[in-house]
């Protein structure tokens, strides 16, 4: 879209803004004046905001989950089941799955899936870690809760395979989300069904 600004330092926010994934330029201008209408307290707040989460935010040393300290708040409960691990592929499936109060485990957060066309393999993901974890004998059950897209799948069954040495059960969520779904996206109620009505993987093998 073509746009004349009056101002540079307007349209260098608006660029800014609209590298944002899912903001267009329109809604980044909108954005843009929406936050010089404000005073400039409002400004300093929600940068402070961005450059603290980007400078300061860490991750967990046991999950990868987004936290404040070396563990986040998720690893820290006594009270959560340390022996079950959820695998997820972001920090978005973990709130999803947390905001359905149907798992009451301990996550690992890969990091992304196996990706052959976007250049992401094993090796960029955090599945090394979650074989340690199990190693340990502390973990009796894993949980794959990965998309059920072919990338989500292929990831799932490399991890079996990882897996596989290791006294542990591996299920997966119940397909109660539509092939090719985000998990992220699915309603709380059809996620919290899937997560209590998960499978053992060897049936979903066997399944297919």
């Amino acid at each position: 879209m073509n746009q004349n600004f009056p101002s540079i330092l307007l349209e260098n926010a608006v660029n800014e803004l609209s590298a944002l994934p899912g903001i267009g330029r329109k809604t980044a201008l909108r954005l843009a004046l929406h936050i010089l209408r404000r005073d400039a307290e409002y400004a300093e707040k929600l940068s402070a905001a961005l450059l603290a989460l980007r400078r300061e935010v860490s991750y967990c040393s046991d999950c990868h989950n987004i936290c404040d300290g070396v563990r986040c708040s998720i690893c820290a409960d006594p009270h959560r089941d340390h022996t079950t691990v959820c695998v997820t592929s972001t920090i978005k499936e973990v709130m999803a799955i947390e905001n359905t109060s149907q798992f009451h485990g301990v996550y690992h957060v890969l990091g992304g899936i196996i990706s052959p066309i976007d250049g992401i393999g094993p090796a960029d993901l955090e599945i090394d870690s979650l074989v340690s974890r199990v190693a340990t004998g502390e973990v009796r059950e894993v949980v794959l809760a990965l998309s059920t897209t072919m990338e989500g799948d292929t990831t799932n069954f490399f991890i079996f395979r990882k897996l596989s040495p290791y006294q542990v059960k591996i299920t997966m969520i119940a397909r109660g989300v539509a092939i090719g779904d985000e998990i992220e996206y699915a309603d709380e109620v059809t996620l919290g069904r899937s997560i209590l009505n998960r499978v053992d993987f060897n049936d979903s093998l066997t399944n297919h």
